[in-house]
């Protein structure tokens, strides 16, 4: 799990492209629950959190540049 303030040092880019990783890992994991070999439930969790994260830090980012 990442933390907001690691988050927070890296460039939009970067913050766009590891929000893009998350995403396909969700999908790889809903996958993987709808076919009963999810091992790590809890990453589910994990993964969105990550997600909505990152999407709120891009989202102040943007604010602050308007």
């Amino acid at each position: 799990m990442t933390t907001a303030a690691d988050l927070r040092a890296k460039t939009v880019d970067q913050l766009n492209e590891q929000l893009l990783e998350l995403k396909k890992e969700q999908f790889n994991l809903r996958f993987q629950r709808a076919s009963g070999q999810l091992e790590n439930t809890a990453r589910v969790r994990q993964v969105r959190r990550d997600i909505a994260t990152i999407k709120t830090i891009l989202g102040e980012r943007n604010r602050a540049a308007v």
